[in-house]
């Protein structure tokens, strides 16, 4: 099958889960290539808005051909870029057929704004897609603000997802959390986004016995990921001299903000690593004992998958999706700190699971092997039922 990914985000702004789906594609033998328009801000890099290509090209991400461009953005003004961004990517489609041929799927992640250009190039090449969502009612809100009714987006979003022949949920709860914006008619399903579990495979841990107990953070320092709540907890554990460490990384866990509440707390045995690749995550893991998440909202966090599949537990909260609340999971309600640190206390306390046992049940939940062919179950029915219903 020939298959066509189309990113709303990617490089160097996220958007991974794209390039971690396409290679557990090519595992199952399909062509699979990435067509990714960036869309670059003024103010969240600089350096990239004027450094980066300001032509078309292709190149190769882990033996996945990726044909590329990289739109700068205009400040503050959201629906022009928005047009633009879906204009650039029609026209490079066009350009991928002329190349590359038609694919038989186009498959868009997220319907903002890669799913609506994926329905507009739909219905000129009469060419099915599938929408696998990963943004929050969270984060839409604030775009779109609680009620819908007047953002200008909704109804062109709300039409993608009606008219896709599937939109992949990456967790139950966000069909649910989303139905406020765009409603319950159209046909979806949950499927876990993927993970390396080879790569983020299982390792004995050493005893912590005579050592200080590892706990490590792996998210981005904003208050979305509740690090003033883990801070908090960090403090009443250290205050009990119960020796623990904390290692934390993510964009901006070296910054001033961060270290300055690190030292107005007078935390103790913490470290910082700023912004990391996936080789450090892994290190990081390896060195750890437990991973502690405080967050505020997520659709399906995968660094506790990442974290399970290398054998340790996670302490998480309640936006955790009950899909990743596999046995080695410790869920607390969102912003208690006093339940977060007795979580804590719990794990330092008691014999770690079997952490072999834990990492094959992240296996055979989010391995490529597994994902790759259920996408490959998922893509087969709708490009069926799209051949049907065209005689």
């Amino acid at each position: 099958m020939h298959i066509l990914e189309i990113p709303s985000f990617f490089p160097p702004y996220g958007g991974l889960f794209c390039l971690d789906q396409a290679k557990a594609l090519v595992l199952q033998g399909h062509e699979v290539r990435i067509l990714s328009n960036v869309q670059m801000g003024l103010t969240i890099g600089l350096k990239d808005y004027l450094s980066l290509p300001y032509k078309r090209f292709e190149h190769t991400i882990d033996d996945v051909t990726v044909i590329q461009s990289y739109q700068r953005g205009l400040p503050r003004v959201v629906r022009y870029n928005a047009e633009r961004w879906v204009a650039i990517v029609r026209s490079m489609f066009r350009e991928y057929v002329e190349k590359y041929g038609r694919p038989d799927i186009l498959h868009a992640h997220c319907a903002k704004w890669a799913g609506y250009a994926a329905m507009l190039i739909s219905d000129e090449y009469q060419i099915p897609y599938v929408i696998t969502e990963h943004l929050s009612r969270m984060l839409l809100e604030e775009e779109f603000e609680k009620s819908p009714g007047h953002a200008w987006q909704v109804p062109l979003l709300k039409q993608a997802y009606e008219q896709s022949g599937r939109v992949i949920h990456v967790s139950e709860e966000l069909a649910n959390d989303t139905a406020r914006y765009y409603g319950r008619d159209y046909n979806w399903q949950y499927l876990s986004n993927t993970i390396d579990t080879d790569f983020f495979h299982y390792q004995l841990r050493q005893p912590h016995e005579g050592r200080p107990f590892r706990f490590c953070c792996l998210a981005n320092y904003s208050f979305l990921k509740g690090y003033d709540v883990l801070f908090d907890a960090y403090r009443k554990l250290q205050d009990e001299a119960l020796g623990i460490q904390l290692l934390i990384a993510g964009q901006f866990t070296d910054s001033c903000q961060c270290r300055h509440e690190i030292e107005r707390l007078q935390l103790k045995g913490v470290k910082t690593y700023g912004k990391v690749d996936k080789q450090m995550v892994r290190d990081i893991l390896y060195q750890s004992d437990a991973l502690v998440l405080a967050s505020r909202s997520e659709v399906q966090p995968l660094v506790l998958l990442e974290a399970m599949s290398t054998g340790i537990p996670v302490i998480s909260t309640e936006v955790v999706p009950r899909s990743q609340r596999i046995k080695g999971t410790t869920i607390v309600s969102v912003g208690d700190a006093d339940a977060l640190a007795d979580a804590m206390r719990e794990v330092i306390g008691h014999p770690l699971p079997d952490g072999k046992a834990l990492s094959e049940a992240v296996r055979q939940m989010a391995s490529p092997e597994v994902i790759g062919r259920e996408l490959t179950s998922v893509f087969s029915e709708v490009t069926n039922t799209r051949s049907s219903s065209l005689y």
